[in-house]
């Protein structure tokens, strides 16, 4: 009775504001997660607000970089909870520690798959946080979430050491609404003022249509009587409301469809609507409802006209009998009444929705039950029958459990034996310097006491479909007898690769022994610089033996030759990239950065950083290197949003789709230019193309040397390290390094830019289900996961995207293809 009574008015978030049991304990150790931990006594499960057990609080391995959002304390509720409010602490420990963040954001999800970045509703994203270690600091979220699942991600301006205790403030969400699917909402052009009744809030995608999102619909928040006037938020006027033009829907209704987290007995649905009817808006006419109980709609639906009212013009509840329908999902049409029809909140209930809980739930034992609670309204005899059915069911259970895994421990067993036979013929040496990216290192002829050999084990399962070493081979177009080789590149053995790898840790473009032997003969046409004039900004990343700063080089324009244009006048410093060599490098590094000049000083073209000047006369050892001024295009991107109405309202910067498409092109063509060499780069991504005035790109490669894209790279046994996400599958099982698999790692690229880089590609993937995805590249049995289109991606794109990522090598396009396709 209690939730009904609180679902008639709206303000929702006003009452459910109950903390959900960090702090009370009710949420359990194994409920509470992390990125990653900087010792066992500052665990995730110590992240608890106002507890100071352990060390006082959690706190993520590495120092927190500035736009970095990496690290994350993620707390399992483990079921939908309407959250209103969150608490944060640092890390005090009785006056020991002194770690707090500063400022922080908020992710949730509702499957644990997809996930979504909490905005306020002027569309920023960064919390402020806390100013001391100890003081608690509260923050409503307005709007609220629905999630199952929240991440807290620590934010800085600068690097330091955070740690964190968090408590989440809210109640159940007991309509089991998911998401709803609709039109998106328009813009009123009234004779005084514009009025926009678009979802602003909406957290799913927003193109022509609305879809897999939950926003404005059920906010708890009702919308004003007059929806011309401006709500408590200091937003514009028609906020709270989504609204559509009977003109735009020649049908005469607008469709909207809810999706449930499961089957429901559902007896009414409450629409909030204006009735503000001197500026043509009624409540809706009619609305058809259609219920989908299992994966069928049912043929008959329910329909309901409510009484029109000409009379008031207050905003108010429409109650619609759902006349107890079992359904997952409902799909209703509202039928237009007047020129428009504005809805701010629409809630539902159901029979097992009142068995439930109430809105202060039980389970925090906060609110003591009572005779007045619903929960107590089950009678005795039934619960003795239901706790025997239970026992029966667990001990069922278990006996499955226990099955399960016998079978496990048997399979391992074969798989053992099985791997060994597999492992003689289909595995892939690496020669590993610690942590760089070298599959196999061949400079000399003696091996340094910092190369080591291992073998990469294959980590996806061998199932029932399991074959013969020498079948799998056969499968595998690399291994035909054949001369011919695609696009007339030819595919290099590991033993046939010099790979300059970048003594800073990042890597170098790994080519054919032949090519470097004709480059490297060639004298270094790059003068030497004098370091004092350099002035250090910023440290962008470091390696085994090197560093990669940002710096300020005065008068660098003097020193370069004609063929670079430098936009800056001569008195002003040019910024620039300097890699250097640290002072205990053995000798073999030293050789490699030598040899890493020289083939840097032959590169030229446009899109590929150019190396500008060296300081090789006395130690430390440097490559100067043009660094362009808006950073990364990773980085770039994601401070970004697309064009349209929601970037417009946020004031975000925006990038045009034009403008990515150029972006894309210029990285093709990029590399076509180190195709032409027979270049393999090899960690080709976003991290490592830099963006310059008119959205010039650059491609680079800094992207591994720097902590911030630490979680873009896989460790192998503990020192190699990879960038799975972004390799082809013969990369990660055979160690191949091929301009085909450049091309894999471009669609990935391309998949990044229509993204925004909002998201890791395969997120809903950890780095171990990565690599068994390519495992089903390698049998070909169409099980393998492709990435999604993305919303902003035309069909034509994905299809150049899902070219790249073909089976078999031979079948990909050469860059010179993607290139002409790009302009087309």
């Amino acid at each position: 009775i209690r939730f009904l009574l609180i679902q008639h008015v709206c303000c929702v978030s006003g009452v459910c504001r109950y903390p959900l049991g960090m702090s009370g304990g009710q949420i359990q150790d194994e409920d509470i997660s992390a990125s990653s931990q900087w010792s066992e006594s500052t665990a995730a499960r110590y992240g608890r607000l106002d507890f100071e057990e352990g060390d006082g609080a959690w706190c993520p391995e590495i120092t927190v970089e500035p736009d970095s959002l990496k690290e994350f304390l993620q707390i399992d509720l483990r079921s939908l909870h309407f959250i209103t409010l969150v608490g944060t602490q640092g890390r005090h420990a009785g006056g020991i520690g002194n770690e707090f963040a500063q400022m922080y954001k908020i992710k949730y999800s509702r499957d644990g798959s997809r996930w979504i970045s909490w905005r306020n509703r002027q569309g920023k994203q960064v919390i402020e946080g806390n100013r001391n270690a100890y003081d608690i600091v509260l923050k409503d979220l307005e709007p609220p979430i629905i999630a199952r699942f929240v991440r807290f991600m620590p934010v800085t301006d600068h690097s330091m050491n955070v740690c964190m205790r968090v408590e989440l403030y809210g109640c159940e969400w007991l309509d089991g609404l998911v998401s709803y699917n609709a039109p998106a909402g328009e813009q009123m052009n009234l004779p005084s003022h514009p009025v926009y009744v678009n979802d602003t809030v909406y957290d799913g995608a927003v193109i022509h249509s609305m879809t897999e999102g939950l926003g404005q619909l059920t906010d708890g928040v009702c919308g004003l009587d007059d929806f011309t006037q401006s709500h408590v938020y200091n937003v514009w006027p028609g906020y709270d409301y989504v609204g559509w033009s009977n003109e735009s829907f020649p049908s005469g209704f607008v469709e909207i469809m809810f999706e449930f987290d499961r089957t429901r007995n559902f007896t009414t649905m409450k629409v909030h609507c204006n009735n503000m009817f001197s500026q043509h808006v009624k409540a809706f006419r009619q609305v058809v409802c259609y219920f989908r109980s299992e994966s069928d709609w049912e043929a008959s639906p329910l329909s309901f006209s409510p009484v029109v009212d000409e009379k008031n013009p207050s905003a108010r509840f429409v109650t619609v009998n759902l006349a107890n329908h079992m359904a997952s999902a409902i799909k209703c049409q509202f039928y237009f009444a007047d020129a428009w029809m504005l809805f701010s909140e629409i809630t539902f209930q159901s029979d097992t929705a009142m068995y439930n809980t109430t809105l202060a739930p039980p389970k925090t034992g906060l609110t003591p039950n009572t005779p007045d609670d619903p929960t107590h309204k089950v009678d005795d005899s039934n619960t003795r029958i239901l706790i025997g059915c239970l026992v029966a069911i667990i001990f069922i259970l278990v006996a499955i459990i226990v099955i399960i895994l016998w079978r496990q421990v048997w399979q391992k067993m074969l798989e053992k034996a099985s791997r060994r036979m597999l492992d003689d013929e289909l595995t892939a040496s690496l020669s590993i310097q610690s942590e760089t990216f070298a599959y196999n290192h061949n400079q000399s002829s003696t091996t340094s006491e910092q190369e080591s050999n291992s073998t990469y084990e294959r980590i996806f399962p061998l199932g029932p479909d399991y074959q013969e070493p020498s079948r799998l081979i056969c499968k595998l177009p690399e291994f035909a007898q054949s001369s011919e080789e695609p696009d007339g590149v030819p595919h290099y053995a590991e033993a046939d690769i010099v790979n300059l790898q970048g003594v800073t840790g990042s890597n170098t473009y790994a080519i054919p022994a032949v090519t470097m032997d004709l480059l490297s003969g060639k004298d270094v046409v790059v003068e030497e610089f004098p370091r004092k004039l350099l002035t250090f900004k910023e440290k962008l990343g470091e390696g085994q033996f090197g560093e990669v700063h940002l710096c300020e080089a005065e008068g660098m324009q003097e020193f370069m030759n004609k063929e670079f244009l430098f936009d800056i006048p001569e008195d002003q410093p040019v910024l620039v990239a300097v890699k250097m060599l640290r002072s205990d490098a053995n000798k073999n590094a030293r050789n490699d950065f030598l040899k890493e000049i020289k083939i840097m000083s032959r590169l030229k073209d446009p899109n590929i950083i150019r190396l500008l000047a060296v300081c090789i006369y006395s130690d430390p050892l440097c490559m100067i290197t043009e660094y362009m001024e808006n950073g990364d295009l990773n980085q770039f991107l994601s401070r970004h949003e697309p064009e349209g109405q929601l970037a417009l309202l946020s004031n975000a910067p925006t990038v045009s789709f034009s403008n990515l498409c150029h972006m894309a092109a210029q990285i093709a063509s990029g590399m076509k230019y180190l195709s032409s060499l027979n270049f393999v780069h090899r960690d080709l991504a976003t991290r490592n193309c830099l963006v310059g005035k008119n959205y010039t790109i650059k491609i680079a490669d800094f992207g591994m040397s720097r902590n911030l894209y630490s979680g873009d790279y896989y460790r192998i046994q503990g020192r190699a390290v990879l960038p799975i996400r972004w390799m082809s599958w013969e990369s990660i099982l055979l160690g191949k390094f091929t301009t085909a698999s450049d091309v894999w790692a471009f669609g990935v690229t391309l998949w990044e830019i229509l993204n925004f880089c909002k998201e890791q590609p395969y997120s809903q993937l950890t780095d171990e289900q990565v690599i068994e995805n390519t495992g089903e590249f390698f049998r070909d049995q169409k099980r393998q996961i492709y990435l999604p289109q993305p919303v902003l991606c035309p069909d034509s794109l994905y299809k150049i995207m899902l070219s790249c990522w073909r089976r078999n090598t031979k079948e990909r396009p050469s860059f010179q293809e993607i290139h002409r396709a790009l302009l087309d």
